[in-house]
């Protein structure tokens, strides 16, 4: 796509969002309604994942030549998403104490949807299983891309390894890549009706502008201590980014069109395809951005990470529990391996919370303090989630 026609469409998307804030806002039933074209622009988003990171993966270890330069290119991605993970959580850590939003708080209980108390036995051990599916089918029918992403690699690694036997296979899915990256183009022409229909129907689901001024009102102090972190957060990554490869605002630009649509979608997973695209285009490398960025998607999550240290903290404070430093250890560490276990679609934060609120003993209701806003926190988590993936494909770009 051209330097041209990306901007104009870019134009057309954040056009579409501003429009779908409005019609939400003042006539819900009628973006309530129209919600269909916005599931339409998903799904077609959501139908490239599977083969674009199964044949990006393949394509982009083949490109790479032999293993030891995998190793290069894996540890240096494997860093830069853990320091960046743990970054994130320490600023949560940081903002919530330092505005205490929960502090002195008055509630009345709402019930916890069941999706969410289900998954209160998870622990560590259930995301490291994650890592392996006995049946990468089903895996894929339910867009779960981690254990992809772990089959996509040794399957690579093996290819490598059997020499020229191996090379039509890399071929093979070079040419998949390639066809799938023309296809999100195609798709992309659908976004700004897409995301207007998104926004609009998700504000209209939340009773119009009035309704959510009123939700808005309740957790307040929340909403403003998440909204913070991640502006904190956003802000350090650009500054990370020009230290480390003199890339500055230009990048951030170039990348608008997928923030806007990891705003539009809340989801990380749907927005992959666009991400890889405005990679692309903003000269990273393919071989990198083609193995970096179907990683991050999956394993790094900075805004939700940030999210759930934040919220974990406010529910402890509108409870008037006092966390120790050692509690706050724990919510440290636990946030960081939990943000890893979250699948890259809609509040998936609010599921893997349930791993760090156990962790210090905290009441399971207290999620429902959040339901009220999670999802639009969540769109802006989701687009810092983008934006640490974006970064860390031109940083490992700069040192591989």
């Amino acid at each position: 796509m051209s330097h041209k026609h990306a901007m104009i469409l870019l134009a057309f998307i954040v056009l579409g969002a501003v429009s779908g804030v409005l019609l939400g806002w003042y006539n819900p039933t009628l973006a309530v309604n129209i919600s269909w074209l916005g599931t339409l622009f998903l799904n077609a988003l959501k139908m490239t994942i599977i083969p674009l990171v199964i044949a990006s993966i393949v394509s982009g270890i083949g490109s790479l030549g032999n293993l030891k330069k995998l190793g290069k290119l894996g540890g240096f991605t494997l860093l830069y998403y853990s320091l960046s993970t743990a970054t994130a959580v320490l600023i949560g850590l940081i903002v919530v104490n330092w505005i205490q939003p929960g502090a002195g708080m008055q509630w009345s209980q709402t019930a916890v949807p069941d999706y969410i108390l289900e998954k209160q036995n998870t622990g560590i051990s259930d995301i490291i299983l994650s890592l392996v599916s006995p049946n990468l089918i089903s895996s894929a029918a339910q867009t779960q891309l981690l254990p992809l992403i772990v089959f996509a690699i040794l399957f690579s690694m093996a290819l490598s390894t059997i020499g020229e036997k191996g090379k039509p296979v890399f071929q093979l899915f070079d040419g998949i890549n390639e066809a799938m990256m023309t296809l999100v183009i195609w798709v992309m022409h659908l976004a700004p009706i897409g995301i207007f229909a998104l926004i609009a129907a998700r504000l209209g689901n939340a009773g119009g502008g009035e309704h959510f001024l009123a939700e808005m009102k309740a957790v307040g102090w929340h909403v403003v201590t998440v909204l913070t972190g991640l502006s904190i957060h956003g802000v350090l990554l650009l500054l990370v980014l020009f230290l480390m490869t003199r890339r500055g605002t230009s990048y951030l630009l170039g990348m608008a069109r997928a923030l806007v649509t990891a705003f539009g979608t809340a989801s990380s997973s749907a927005t992959l395809p666009l991400t890889m695209e405005c990679v692309r285009e903003n000269g990273v490398s393919h071989k990198v951005s083609k193995f970096v960025l179907p990683l991050g998607a999956t394993i790094n999550m900075d805004g939700t990470a940030l999210y759930e240290a934040a919220a974990v903290m406010f529910i402890a404070q509108a409870y008037g529990i006092d966390l120790s430093l050692t509690q706050q250890a724990i919510v440290f560490v636990t946030a960081t391996l939990a943000a890893i276990g979250a699948a890259g679609i809609p509040e998936a934060g609010l599921v893997t919370m349930v791993i760090v609120l156990s962790a210090v003993g905290l009441p399971l209701d207290g999620i429902a303090l959040l339901l009220s806003v999670d999802w639009f926190l969540d769109r802006f988590r989701t687009s810092i989630n983008v934006w640490s993936d974006s970064v860390g494909s031109a940083i490992v770009d700069r040192f591989t």
